[in-house]
């Protein structure tokens, strides 16, 4: 039988019989392990993204088990694949409609670099209509990537206001023309 390991506890002071911290730091971690994705899956990045879900991989063990076919109820949005630059403004749009705190993966070199479509109806990455925060490299990555780019979101989202009133998130957002 193996043994059970508790995660790390935020940080505050504890005695016997009680555990004290702030709000935001249970808030962040209640956060860090209940991220719900949203997958915008165009091509073959879609496929890997489908074996992370299944259960040799079981992107479940970290908390990302639901996702979330509706922007309104996700935290991350996980791009994958090739996207055309007529879809550029639809992307933006899903972006949009996502509450704060959220969170963008670019999954694949075609939505991180426009991959080997360098032509004029391929979008050069993602990046050059929404903001992101992850790149996971490869074509397609394998699961073992995606769910470390799950785990670099999940330590994101331990402090989301600390870094979403940065000065260099805001000007991301205002040079996407995000308000």
């Amino acid at each position: 039988m193996s043994e059970v390991k508790i995660g790390k506890a935020p940080e505050g002071s504890e005695g016997p019989g009680y555990f004290l911290t702030s709000l935001d730091k249970i808030v962040g971690m209640a956060r860090e392990n209940s991220l719900w994705p949203l997958p915008f899956a165009t091509s073959c990045c879609g496929i890997e993204f489908m074996a992370t879900m299944a259960s040799h991989y079981d992107l479940a063990r970290f908390g990302s088990e639901r996702l979330s076919f509706s922007p309104r109820q996700a935290d991350v949005l996980m791009v994958m694949g090739t996207i055309a630059k007529k879809m550029g403004p639809v992307l933006k749009h899903v972006y949009e409609q996502m509450a704060e705190p959220r969170w963008v993966m670019a999954v694949g070199a075609c939505a991180s670099s426009g991959g080997i479509f360098d032509t004029y109806s391929v979008l050069q990455g993602i990046d050059k209509v929404i903001p992101v925060d992850v790149y996971v490299p490869g074509c397609p990555p394998r699961p073992e990537q995606i769910i470390d780019g799950i785990l670099r979101i999940q330590h994101l989202a331990t402090e989301p206001l600390k870094r979403r009133s940065s000065e260099e998130y805001r000007r991301q957002l205002a040079e996407h023309g995000i308000i």
